[in-house]
């Protein structure tokens, strides 16, 4: 897993704890490219979200394909490289932005869900939602286990515009009935991370977000890689290889 940009300590980090923080993985210039190419398009339907309280791109390489290309740094695939040195594919993509003044939080959960072309009837495969956007479903363990969630900040992120409340360690133990979650929270820590800063988080780690207290937005742009193909008869909605 140690590559040059995730080595040592902070591959350690990973290993035990399910996410680590990467200062300056996007050069000044870079994340300000993006923020351009986030903010020129001007689409609508059911993947744009916009309120007072977030606005959000959901299935963000198909609404806006140019944003690849400038994702796509030397610093990304060394990193990915030594995550997936069979290689990896690309399985989600959404951009979230929680502006200045919104006050919604976000409860302590694990992300379950995978994005997927169709419904199919496959053991260990459910439940199953089916949105505008299109179908979702909770995978085995196995499969959550393999999907590894690139968090890019596009602004500074501290604990008073809703940075990461993580539990060290509880990716390790599974899905966690709801019932329990409360006993794990105790031992949160917050993750601020600075623009052009990404945390590397496995999606069974225990997370959730505050209110914000200060008028700072918080743009990051939420990128999700597995390196398993699923089951056939079904396929990643998003995949893109790497």
């Amino acid at each position: 897993m140690e590559t040059a940009v995730l080595s040592g300590p902070v591959a350690a980090q990973f290993a035990d704890e399910g996410f680590a923080v990467l200062p300056d993985f996007y050069a000044p210039a870079e994340i300000a490219a993006l923020l351009r190419a986030v903010e020129s398009a001007a689409g609508s339907g059911p993947n744009f979200r916009r309120s007072q309280e977030v606005f959000a791109i959901r299935e963000l390489l198909k609404e806006i394909p140019a944003l690849w290309a400038l994702l796509d740094t030397a610093a990304l695939r060394q990193l990915l490289a030594g995550l997936f040195p069979e290689g990896c594919q690309l399985v989600k993509a959404i951009y979230f932005d929680k502006p200045a003044g919104s006050n919604w939080l976000v409860a302590w959960h694990q992300d379950l869900m995978i994005n997927v072309d169709q419904r199919a009837d496959l053991p260990g495969f459910g439940p199953w939602t089916s949105k505008a956007e299109g179908v979702s479903v909770q995978p085995p363990v196995a499969v959550l286990e393999n999907v590894l969630t690139l968090r890019i900040h596009l602004d500074d992120c501290d604990a008073t515009n809703g940075a990461l409340k993580v539990v060290p360690g509880s990716h390790r133990h599974g899905v966690v009935p709801a019932a329990a979650i409360a006993g794990y929270t105790p031992q949160a820590t917050v993750c601020a991370v600075p623009a052009g800063g990404a945390m590397l988080m496995k999606p069974l780690l225990l997370h959730a977000s505050n209110r914000s207290t200060s008028a700072r937005p918080r743009r990051v742009m939420h990128l999700e890689f597995a390196s398993v193909d699923l089951p056939a008869g079904l396929a990643w909605r998003e995949r893109r290889k790497v």
